[in-house]
């Protein structure tokens, strides 16, 4: 499946509370999701001395899921496609790549 694929067929169960703008809902829920990952990726350190077994993965792939959801729920309110989205980032990705700028911080390097 590619992300188009997955945009779309992840629209069809898009039923949420339309809280203000269309894009509140989906954008909360991926900042809660991704803290889901945290939180677990914590707890393995924290209980598992950092061991990512079978089980904690399984895990995190279900939480990963959910941030995929969310996010590509959050691109089709802003009118965004998946596939334009991972492809921007690449490009910008690699140019900071290409002009020795992938460290330290900062949007504009």
């Amino acid at each position: 499946m590619d992300f188009n694929e997955y945009q779309t067929r992840s629209r069809k169960t898009a039923l949420y509370p339309p809280i203000g703008h269309l894009v509140v809902y989906p954008t909360l829920g991926l900042a809660n999701e991704a803290g889901e990952v945290a939180g677990k990726v914590k707890k393995i350190f924290r209980d598992k001395q950092g061991v990512i077994g079978p089980e904690e993965r399984q895990a995190l792939k279900g939480e990963l899921g959910d941030v995929l959801w969310y996010l590509a729920q959050v691109c089709t309110e802003l009118e965004l496609s998946l596939d334009e989205v991972a492809e921007a980032n690449i490009e910008k990705l690699y140019s900071r790549l290409e002009r020795g700028k992938i460290g330290g911080d900062g949007d504009n390097r």
